[in-house]
This record gives structure tokens, sequence and C-alpha cells, in this order.
């Protein structure tokens, strides 16, 4: 039988609770969201899953969360893998800005269909910017033409595709629990992949920080069941707070 999927999107960040575009700037965790963490992992231990192994992005505020994670498990010695391909979507030229002014400038109309569109990115950032992540030595190794200045959620799709079939899904296919702890959209570009949403429908889901969804599998990795984890009317005031968070912008 195939293993278990966990995802987990970060805690809240310092730039969620300053309402910043955020993207692949390397901000770190709030203290609620390092507590959304902790409260992730004991629900994992709640749960029984064991994760055989673990994946994440390059940008801190996933890789504290999973580290938090983990400590409330006790499983630190757990292998983790770092990718590029499970960062946030990039914002473009909107990265560092505020949402609220943002719109103000722009429109809030536009500022809706640069963030909640499926195929239409932001602004992208000027090859010169020294934002751009060709300038970043943690990306060193990537070909910089596959480097984004700017996405939209069917670029990061694009992207994560290609981890899900190399490096995701053969161990759940082997048997093993893998545990993801990622970002809002690189999640939601694998929810859609493996929920067979459409375009519209992956554009108003929203997926609440620091709560556990479980995938479970039927061979070969058809997808049975999903469920998050932890009391339903939290999980819903969490998924509330991240709509709440993106009507800001408007």
């Amino acid at each position: 039988m195939p293993g278990q999927l966990m995802l987990v999107r970060h805690g809240q960040s310092i730039w969620n609770l300053e309402n910043l575009f955020t993207g692949w700037i390397d901000v770190d965790l709030s203290p609620q969201g390092c507590e959304e963490a902790r409260a992730a992992g004991r629900e994992l231990g709640r749960a029984g899953f064991v994760p055989d192994l673990v994946f994440t992005s390059v940008l801190k505020r996933a890789i504290r969360t999973q580290w938090l994670m983990l400590e409330e498990l006790d499983l630190l010695w757990l292998p983790v893998e770092r990718s590029w391909r499970l960062n946030e979507r990039h914002y473009g030229a909107l990265q560092g800005l505020n949402k609220a002014q943002t719109a103000e400038r722009h429109g809030a109309a536009q500022v809706q269909i640069w963030r909640r569109s499926y195929d239409i990115p932001p602004p992208p950032l000027d090859p010169q910017d020294p934002r751009h992540p060709r300038f970043d030595r943690r990306y060193a190794d990537v070909d910089p033409r596959e480097l984004p200045s700017t996405e939209s959620l069917k670029d990061t799709l694009a992207r994560v595709l290609p981890y899900w079939e190399q490096r995701l899904a053969p161990p759940l296919s082997a048997g093993q629990n893998v545990l993801v702890v990622a970002h809002g959209n690189s999640l939601r570009a694998l929810v859609k992949m493996l929920d067979g949403l459409s375009e519209q429908a992956i554009v108003e889901l929203n997926i609440p920080t620091g709560a556990p969804l479980l995938y479970e599998f039927d061979a070969p990795l058809r997808r049975r069941a999903s469920r998050y984890l932890g009391d339903p009317e939290a999980v819903r005031a969490a998924a509330e707070a991240v709509k709440a968070q993106a009507g800001k912008a408007r």
C-alpha cells in the first residue's frame, strides 16, 4: 500500500501579520506562527502520523515550521530535503509592498487579479533588481533560465509538478509516509493536482496556516481520502482568517 502524505502550510509569518507581499523574500515566523507550527506537530502526534521523509522549501518560514513540528515529535533526526520548487509563488515586483497600499495605487480589482487569478502573474522583477533570485546564493545551482521574475499559480504548478513526480511520489508509492511543509500557493498547486480541481475552484481555495492536511491513497497513488487534522471548527476558523487576510488587499 502507498504511504500517507501530510501537507502543512507554514505558520503565520511576520509579513503575513504586516500585510505585505512576501513571495520569495525570506521572512521569519511571527510568535503566533511559531505556536501554530508547534501545534501542528502535536496534531501529528495525536493522529499517530510518523513521517519517514520530510520535504520543505528553502525559505526560513517553512524550514522553521518543519523544525518546530519535528521538535514536538522528537524527530529532529529525520532526513529533510529542501527545494526551491516548493517555494511560495514568486510575486514579482509586488514583493515587499503593502497589499492595501498597492490596491490603492493600482486598483483593488487589478491587485486581486494578480493575487488570485490562475494564470495572470504580477508585474515581473527587473533582472537587475537585487531582489531577483539570481543574486541569491541559495539558487546558485539552479539553471538561471528556471528562476522566475514573477509567477502565476499556473507557473507555480509547472515547477511543483516535476518535484512531485521525481521526489514525492516515489517514496509514497514505496509505502513511506511523507511530510511536506511549504507555502499557500505551492501547496495549492499540489492540491489542485491531487484533487483534480478546476482552475476556478483552486483560486477560491484557502489553505490555513499550521493545519495539517492528510492524504491517503490507493495503489497506484490514486487519492482515496483527505482531511484536515484537529478540530473542524478550529480549521474552519483558520481558513476564514486566511480569507480575511486576503481581503485586506481589497
